[in-house]
């Protein structure tokens, strides 16, 4: 690379030979011990990247894949809110890819990178055969030029149960090694004759392609500045201490020489970020397609592309109404990536009909309420029935990928109605309860999609649309009071294909439950998020007290919706729970609890807090962190998705 007179200290032993730098995995370690000391909470998507979170640049090629059939594959790789797909392979049981993307990794953001593969459809969704998880921080520790892998296919019904095999390569280059093979990048650029050095005309080449005018106007000076040898070229080590020297005094760089964007918005790290992804995005190989939130986008056919293009639908993270009410998107709390809802598109567009307007406004005061619930009751007592059981198999499929039947206690054919298998028990241990000695800790209530707010006003800024909610409404006047009124809550949303018992959030004593009659409309989203119902306050519904000694009163509202047959609670007034027991069950449908705390009673866990400002529900398991009791002075509570390497 260059000539050797041009290496700094090429004359000699006058400076001692600086320490070899620490292992990859010391190194890593180390960022984590700080990152946990000096974590600044107000970080967030669509910010720079602080340098003390920045972990590394991970770069991942999907390389083949061996399936248990023929059929024309396509990959996905997800990680946090972006998703990136393959080329869609040949007609054959071995599909080979060999696509690449980089992919930024931070010490407190998401690390566990999903695989999924998909067979095609060529006019509408495809269909998701299998997948793998990919923990980045564990390859981040291991100091290989690169980590090759056969990983086996996981069917998304039975993660137990393998689909196939996939091949896939990984290297994540630290932040140092980054910073140092900064300037090796920046010179492969305008480096034609690729000797490892630059001429006056190459280096004249680089100054322009930065798009700082001071710099073109003192090309000659600048270049006689980096070569310190005079030996008439600039070399890899030359070019890194004239751009480590200007950067202190004015920047050289103003645009990414690649895409042309302008740098400066944050600091020197996002620039170097942003500029080794751009210089470096491949090393030959075909790179896959970005823009998609979710794997489940990326996997839509030209149909969907279609109504995007016209309108008809729209896909991105928060608070839809009307004709854009259409795909629900959540954040999965444990591999911290966005999921889409699976809702069949018919009951999409009858919900947004019904509940999005003005006309279905008039069908609800003129006897579709009665119509919801009459269709409710017929509906319990039919998957009540024998016969219902022979849909369980149909239910399984539909959501295939969102139920674990490893994890339920009884085999599938013990069930002898639909609604025994709607309320099935997991096996123990399958939830494990956060920090299960500390009752000033409360937990999740269900499996549920979760949003959280410190008040009334809150919540109606950011999700309920509804014209009249109030914790006053919402618990009834014989439960309501003034610090319940003032206090925080929060939405436990279950969606049919979830494990539909709840368990209590906090350790205390039961005191009553209050039946609350009333409707039966969707707890969806779309409807929760109209302007023209109030689903909370007029849905049929049962109000329990818990009286705790480390977050007082605390309302847990099991809240009935359209097809919910019925509310069963398994305690009694009276009774002591601890927090994390069962406390009751939904039968068939989807529905919601809300647990509503006092005044100044609980401080919510940080990410649900930040999901919630941005009107994105949190996708949670019973027992997950909800949040710790203010009345517990000095408990810190270690944040869920915190790594720890000891």
């Amino acid at each position: 690379m260059g000539h050797s007179a041009s290496r700094p200290n090429a004359c000699a032993g006058e400076q001692p030979a600086p320490a070899p730098l620490p292992s990859r995995f010391a190194r890593f370690r180390r960022r984590l011990r700080l990152h946990r000391r000096h974590h600044r909470e107000d970080a967030g998507s669509g910010r720079g990247i602080a340098a003390d979170e920045f972990a590394g640049i991970a770069r991942i090629r999907i390389v083949k894949a061996d399936m248990q059939f023929k059929d024309k594959f396509f990959a996905c790789l997800s990680l946090g809110e972006r998703t990136y797909r393959t080329e869609t392979s040949d007609n054959t049981q071995r599909p080979v890819w060999d696509s690449e993307k980089k992919v930024i990794v931070e010490t407190n953001g998401p690390h566990i990178a999903r695989i999924s593969v998909f067979e095609t459809n060529r006019f509408s969704k495809n269909t998701l055969v299998g997948y793998c998880e990919v923990d980045l921080f564990e390859m981040l520790t291991k100091d290989l030029e690169e980590h090759s892998e056969d990983l086996p296919l996981l069917d998304p019904s039975s993660p137990n149960t393998t689909v196939g095999s996939i091949s896939i390569s990984c290297y994540i280059e630290d932040p140092v090694e980054t910073e140092q093979s900064f300037a090796r990048r920046v010179l492969a650029i305008v480096d034609y004759d690729e000797d490892g050095t630059l001429s006056l005309s190459e280096f004249s080449d680089l100054m322009k392609a930065f798009g700082n005018k001071l710099a073109v106007a003192k090309i000659e000076e600048l270049f006689r500045q980096a070569d310190t040898n005079g030996d008439g070229i600039v070399d890899i080590d030359e070019l890194a201490a004239l751009l480590a020297d200007q950067q202190e005094k004015e920047p050289l760089i103003s645009n990414c020489p690649v895409c042309g964007e302008v740098l400066g918005k944050y600091d020197k790290i996002n620039d170097m970020i942003h500029m080794t992804l751009c210089f470096d995005e491949g090393t030959g190989n075909q790179i896959m397609t970005g823009g998609f939130l979710t794997d489940k986008q990326a996997s839509y056919g030209w149909m969907f592309k279609l109504s995007e293009w016209a309108h008809f639908s729209t896909y991105d993270v928060g608070l839809h109404s009307g004709s854009t009410a259409s795909h629900i998107l959540v954040f999965d709390r444990r591999t911290k990536r966005i999921v889409e809802e699976v809702i069949d598109g018919k009951i999409v567009l009858s919900m947004r009909a019904l509940y999005q307007s003005k006309v279905g406004l008039t069908l609800i005061n003129t006897g579709v309420k009665d119509l919801l619930k009459n269709l409710s009751e017929k509906q319990g007592k039919k998957m009540n029935s024998p016969e219902s059981a022979k849909d369980i198999p149909k239910f399984l499929e539909l959501f295939k990928d969102q139920i674990n039947m490893d994890e339920v206690k009884d085999p599938i054919e013990s069930f002898k109605t639909f609604n025994e298998f709607f309320i099935r028990r997991l096996k123990p241990g399958a939830r494990p309860i956060a920090h299960n000695d500390q009752d000033s800790i409360a937990t999740c209530a269900a499996d549920s999609r979760l949003i959280a707010f410190s008040s009334v006003d809150e919540s109606t800024r950011l999700w309920i649309k509804g014209r009249k909610f109030s914790i006053e409404g919402l618990l009834g006047t014989s439960v309501h009071s003034n610090a319940l009124s003032n206090g925080s809550l929060v939405i436990f949303r279950l969606a049919p294909q979830d494990y539909h018992r709840f368990h209590a959030p906090v350790s205390g004593t039961v005191e009553k439950f209050v039946e609350v009659p009333g409707c039966l409309y969707t707890v969806n989203p779309i409807a929760v998020n109209s302007k023209y119902c109030n689903v909370f306050t007029e849905n049929k519904r049962v109000v329990s007290i818990i009286s705790s000694s480390e977050f007082g009163k605390v309302a847990v509202v099991a809240i009935g919706a359209t097809m919910v047959g019925s509310i069963t609670f398994l305690k009694k007034e009276g009774e002591y729970v601890q927090k994390g027991d069962e406390f009751g069950y939904f039968s068939f449908g989807g529905s919601t609890v809300i647990c509503v705390f006092e005044k100044d009673a609980i401080q919510f866990d940080a990410d649900l807090v930040a999901n919630s400002q941005r009107s994105l529900e949190t996708l949670v398991s019973v027992g997950m962190t909800l949040g710790v009791s203010k009345r517990s002075k000095g408990l810190q509570v270690p944040e869920l998705q915190k790594c720890s390497l000891e």
